[in-house]
């Protein structure tokens, strides 16, 4: 059973494709079970199922977040524009009355019920398209806040019960299988199943009944040639879905009945059915600020620019279009199982639901659904990678015994929280030799740092320090791998310290460090290993054990200088005959651009000639390298000379010309 197990793990789970052995055995957890409380804390599961469409997911490692509203975003203008919006300015009033914080989904129901308590009030507050102000709208929902909790305090005062406040359901069920690997679980996204399907007691028996026949390729299309089924010929179950905002729609139908092409064969991939979609877009926010153009105005009074009658214009439009696009699927989404929306803002949630002539959404309708998961910009590719995110299988590895033991280990905590704790004992307050050493460690390393020979030598001398002074306390990282001056220096790479050290400070460069590596095994460069081969010429061979100290043959200062000046001289050699290279070919360049054969006095049997430059062309050489800058002070100054010529011209034959 195991291996069985194994095996159903490393194939794509889809919700409405389950294999026949693991619904068999399927059971749903109950809500004491540890995996519910996993749930609830919002822990991250493993998917195991690969997506029927691949898509590609975008880097989240710098995603900007609100802590306030407990929501990610990819980018930070994402970021910039909810902070302007009505649910973090709602949540920020909640959060300084000491109300309660909502999510994205629970805010755009209660803003959902207050458009149409609004809606038949005949308020005078609304804006010319009915939408609430800003302002009002968010008032509206603090004062119906408020008048619930006093009616709720009223009531606890009369029965003298307090209510209990839960984190409401969980996104998703959890199912457990003994086809499945031991402490492994499945997930299902609740919002799959209808509103009567999540009351009923046999869920497992609702999710058996949702399993669909996947349509093969080959089968011939009806009217179609590309092999996907026409609207009309669809009679597998369906759902709807669409999001709107910024000026971006986007929407789908989808069946639920996957294709699959190679079915049987070990490539067996499935593919989704799309039966219709469709996107828009139009120019309604606005750049760098945010809000829809008419939100704007019915917070601050209607605008008169170009652009946000361009943005009025095609808020309009853009309802013109979705309400057209909407009655045409009209059939289709009265057919769909399920509608999923999304909708920020109340100018598109009014947008999609109305009130409108002919309208297709509506608010109470069973069948709405809002998605249990963030998503980006309403687009095509985003809406199946919201399908694909809804129809594949979840999955959890939780050991429920060690979650046992660790909900009995923090109950027993808590009852024995009354018992008076002993005081931790308090760390021992470092000896006046101890602060000394930490204070010539800083002070020694900074040096070195910094390459302040001088004053290093200073330093050391003056305090009566020894130049293979042991950093403190040895057991930090850093002095673990460089825990004297000389390894520190060859370490950082600082020639000057490491040659002051060795020939002024007599530093020993023999000494290892823990790792068993002597100061000249932690040079990186080649003028640090150079400093310690120039000390052993100056120090002699009888001074140290140069071997032991790993440090080569020994180089004087002359022959450092020497074979600095050669290759000196070899890359200003290895640059001129570049530079000729580069002379010799523009040379060329110019003279084949000359006259051809026959064109320049009759010299064409004797190749090309080199044809006489334009005062463009020479401007043009004379530009060459110079910045814009440069190029236009050049040309002022040319201009300007060519005036005073003409001037002087005109100064010459002034006196006969009669004027």
């Amino acid at each position: 059973m195991a291996d069985r197990g194994e095996e159903l793990l490393k194939k794509p789970l889809y919700v409405f494709d389950l294999p026949h052995d693991l619904l068999a055995t399927l059971l749903l957890k109950t809500s004491d079970d540890p995996i519910q409380t996993l749930e609830s804390r919002d822990t991250e599961t493993r998917d195991i199922s690969t997506p029927i469409l691949p898509y590609e997911e975008e880097s989240n490692s710098k995603s900007a977040s609100c802590q306030l509203c407990r929501v990610k975003y990819l980018y930070v203008a994402e970021q910039r524009h909810h902070v302007k919006s009505d649910l973090h300015n709602y949540n920020l009033k909640q959060k300084v009355r000491g109300g309660e914080l909502v999510s994205e989904d629970e805010f755009e129901k209660l803003v959902g019920e207050l458009d149409e308590s609004l809606s038949g009030s005949g308020s005078t507050s609304e804006s010319d398209d009915g939408e609430p102000p800003k302002e009002d709208l968010l008032s509206s929902l603090l004062k119906r806040n408020a008048k619930l909790s006093n009616v709720q305090v009223d009531e606890e005062a009369l029965t003298g019960k307090k209510r209990k406040r839960g984190a409401g359901k969980p996104p998703l069920l959890w199912f457990s299988a003994s086809t499945l690997p031991e402490n492994t679980s499945i997930g299902i996204y609740r919002a799959l199943f209808t509103n009567e399907e999540q009351v009923s007691p046999d869920m497992v028996g609702a999710l058996r009944l949702k399993q669909l026949r996947p349509v093969p390729t080959k089968s011939p299309p009806a009217d179609s040639s590309d092999g996907v089924p026409l609207p009309s010929t669809m009679t597998s179950p369906s759902i709807f879905m669409c999001m709107i905002g910024g000026g971006h729609f986007a929407g789908m139908i989808v069946s639920l009945a996957p294709k699959v092409s190679g079915h049987g064969s070990a490539t067996e991939q499935r593919q989704a059915i799309v039966i219709a979609h469709k996107t828009f877009h139009r120019y309604t926010t606005r750049r760098k600020q945010g809000g829809a153009q008419s939100s704007n105005d019915a917070a601050k009074g209607a605008a008169h620019s170009a652009g946000s009658s361009i943005r009025r214009y095609n808020e309009i439009a853009l309802g013109q279009d979705i309400h057209n696009l909407l009655s045409e699927w009209r059939s289709m989404i009265e057919n769909a199982q399920l509608i999923f929306v999304r909708a920020t803002g109340s100018s598109n949630r009014h947008i999609l639901f109305g009130p409108y002539d002919g309208q297709v959404l509506r608010h109470n309708d069973p069948r709405n659904r809002v998605f249990p998961f963030s998503t980006r910009r309403a687009t095509q590719s985003e809406l199946m990678r919201a399908f694909v995110e809804l129809t594949r299988v979840k999955t959890s590895h939780v050991d429920e015994k060690a979650l046992a033991a660790a909900a009995a280990e923090a109950e027993s905590q808590a009852s024995s929280k009354s018992a008076p704790t002993p005081a931790k004992p308090s760390s021992p307050k470092p000896t006046k030799e101890e602060e000394e050493a930490l204070f010539h460690t800083s002070q020694i390393q900074a040096l070195i740092r910094r390459s302040k020979a001088p004053a290093l030598l200073s330093y050391l001398t003056t305090n009566a320090i020894s130049s293979s002074y042991t950093f403190h306390p040895p057991s930090a990282q850093a002095n673990h791998h460089a825990p004297m001056p000389l390894h520190l220096a060859a370490s950082t790479n600082n020639p000057a310290i490491v040659l002051s050290l060795l020939t002024k400070a007599g530093a020993d460069p023999t000494l290892k460090n823990d790792d068993g590596r002597t100061p000249f095994d932690l040079s990186g460069e080649r003028a640090t290993r150079d400093a310690f081969r120039v000390a052993r010429h100056e120090l002699g061979e009888e001074e140290w054990n140069w071997g032991a100290a790993h440090v080569p043959a020994a180089l004087s200062r002359s022959d450092l200088e020497e074979r600095e000046r050669r290759g000196e001289e070899v890359a200003a050699k290895a640059e001129s005959e570049r530079r000729k290279a580069e002379e010799e070919r523009l040379r060329n360049e110019g003279q084949y651009m000359g006259v051809q054969d026959g064109k320049a006095g009759g010299k064409g049997s004797k190749g090309f000639v080199e044809a006489k430059k334009t005062a463009e062309e020479k401007r043009e050489e004379e530009g060459r390298g110079m910045s814009t800058e440069m190029r236009m002070r050049m040309e002022r100054e040319r201009r300007a000379r060519a005036a005073e010529a003409r001037l002087g011209k005109l100064g010459g034959g002034g006196g006969g010309s009669g004027r």
